[in-house]
């Protein structure tokens, strides 16, 4: 039975989750498998990945095949160096412990490029954040400024327009229509 190591999808549409599964290579995507090794999520930046080392070295010692994907997620997470470093434990290249060595250096070292780059992501999250303020900060500024040349300008308008009322009312007679208008209706009447 010739066995895989390949990636079983779980989540909901649009938020992939992964399991890393060893099944046989004729089940579903999706369906019976014989060991679940790990999980992936790729949702989260950098990707989340869950893997259990021995687990995962013990099938590719048993001739499990992964596919590309998990092939990557491996390299990633250090199990197909330690399936390297054990080959060669076992042709008597290397002491168990200078393949422990080795192996733990390596993890060292990727946990650190890891590390940096969250730092790198964290910062540049912050510096957007801190630009964005910024730049509605500036935006409010830029509108409170408006706003405050807008009323000056109804100000400005409702001065003009009381000097225009006291103008016309200087200039102009008063008309005196009103009792006009009342001896008509007292001479209709009579």
């Amino acid at each position: 039975m010739p066995v895989k190591i390949r990636l079983q999808r779980h989540g909901k549409k649009g938020k992939p989750f992964f399991w890393i599964v060893a099944a046989d290579a004729r089940a579903k995507r999706d369906g019976k498998f014989l060991d679940k090794i790990g999980t992936y999520n790729p949702n989260t930046n950098p990707a989340t990945i869950d893997l259990n080392l021995d687990s995962a070295v013990q099938w590719l010692h048993n001739g499990a095949q992964p596919t590309d994907t998990a092939r990557a997620i491996l390299s990633y997470k250090g199990a197909l160096l330690k399936h390297h470093l054990d080959g060669g434990v076992r042709k008597g290249a290397l002491t168990q412990e200078q393949a422990d060595a080795k192996l733990a250096a390596w993890l060292e070292e990727k946990a650190n490029k890891v590390t940096s780059k969250k730092e790198g992501l964290t910062k540049a999250q912050e510096k957007a954040k801190a630009e964005a303020l910024k730049a509605e900060k500036a935006a409010n500024e830029k509108r409170a400024n408006a706003a405050a040349e807008a009323l000056k300008a109804a100000e400005a308008t409702e001065e003009v327009a009381e000097e225009v009322s006291e103008v016309v009312a200087e200039e102009t007679p008063p008309v005196e229509e009103a009792p006009a208008a009342e001896e008509a209706n007292e001479e209709k009447e009579a």
